[in-house]
């Protein structure tokens, strides 16, 4: 009888310590798994973050061989409205209004910069038996040779664009411009690193006299999450008049968030409207006048709410109810 129960005891003990052990290494996958899901990486070099969406592409479509280094933190652009971020050889752009896959896009810097030439003539494009160049009848341009090898291993369209220039020789260099990009021929380097891509980040920040602050190494403040609160000023309304909508962001801390981009769809009977709000003040509130014509009485309006900040999103929805 004794030694059965110390068996069955030390059954019962190493069975223990199994689940103890199960539950320590879920705990660590837990851990690993929260530590993931903060998704920003600072560059000491600039001085600059990297995050969330903005980091995924970077990663996926070559990093700092493509990109270089960020030279900017996000900030809304004061021409598009679209959160930007600027790299040494590119901007990227975060458009929320666009199908998930192309909500980040590359600026297109080399038309900014007037690269762009006249399409070829019908008597100069390259045959289509031709293995080593592909034209490109969109832009009446071709890419050839080792900027083709380039174009079709790293992104292509997605990262390049189409070519709006031929290749030509500037400054003992044959370079081609892109839209989103230019190749340079760099014979001087080792195989595999010949084509290089000009600093056109830089060239279009001065270019567009953006405040030279912009670059100055940030201060990171680690924002993890939206908190997002809306409001209407009159919950039930006339069948037409003004109706205002109020937005108030916050961090995960309760703290107020600036610069917030805030998009609305608002849901009347007759259709959808999209609208888009100022970005958010130092207190983080942001507030728009909505239109609307006779509406059904009775036939609630509901109003989805998106907030855009470093590639964090966060969700709300409010309404109101035309009545008389």
């Amino acid at each position: 009888m004794t030694t059965f129960k110390k068996s069955h005891f030390v059954r019962w003990c190493l069975q223990a310590g199994a689940l103890i052990i199960v539950s320590m290494l879920l705990l660590v996958v837990v851990s690993n798994s929260s530590a993931q899901g903060l998704v920003e990486r600072y560059f000491d070099e600039t001085g600059h973050t990297v995050r969330g969406r903005f980091l995924t592409f970077f990663d996926k479509y070559g990093g700092l061989a493509i990109f270089g280094y960020p030279i900017t933190e996000e900030f809304p652009d004061p021409k598009s409205g679209l959160i930007v971020q600027y790299f040494q050889r590119a901007r990227l752009e975060l458009n929320p209004n666009n199908p998930e896959r192309f909500q980040v896009q590359l600026g297109l810097l080399g038309d900014e910069l007037k690269y762009g030439q006249p399409r070829l003539p019908l008597s100069q494009i390259p045959s289509p038996t031709n293995p080593g160049c592909y034209y490109f009848p969109q832009t009446g341009h071709s890419v050839c040779n080792a900027f083709l090898d380039y174009f079709r291993a790293h992104g292509g369209l997605d990262v390049f664009g189409y070519p709006i220039a031929e290749y030509k020789v500037e400054s003992d260099r044959i370079v081609q411009a892109f839209q989103r990009a230019r190749m340079e021929w760099r014979p001087e380097l080792a195989t595999g690193q010949k084509v290089q891509l000009t600093t056109l980040g830089l060239f279009a920040f001065d270019f567009h006299k953006l405040d030279s602050k912009l670059k100055e190494p940030a201060v990171i403040r680690s924002v993890t999450r939206l908190n997002v609160r809306a409001s209407v000023g009159d919950p039930v309304s006339q069948r037409s008049g003004i109706q205002p909508i109020y937005v108030f962001i916050t961090d995960q801390h309760g703290k107020a968030v600036e610069s917030v981009l805030v998009t609305a769809i608002v849901r009347f009977a007759s259709g959808n409207q999209n609208f888009t709000f100022p970005f958010s003040n130092t207190r983080g509130m942001t507030q728009i006048d909505v239109p609307f014509g006779q509406s059904k009485a009775g036939s609630q309006v509901s109003i989805d709410i998106t907030a855009t900040y470093r590639n964090l999103i966060g969700q709300t929805r409010t309404s109101f109810l035309p009545w008389w």
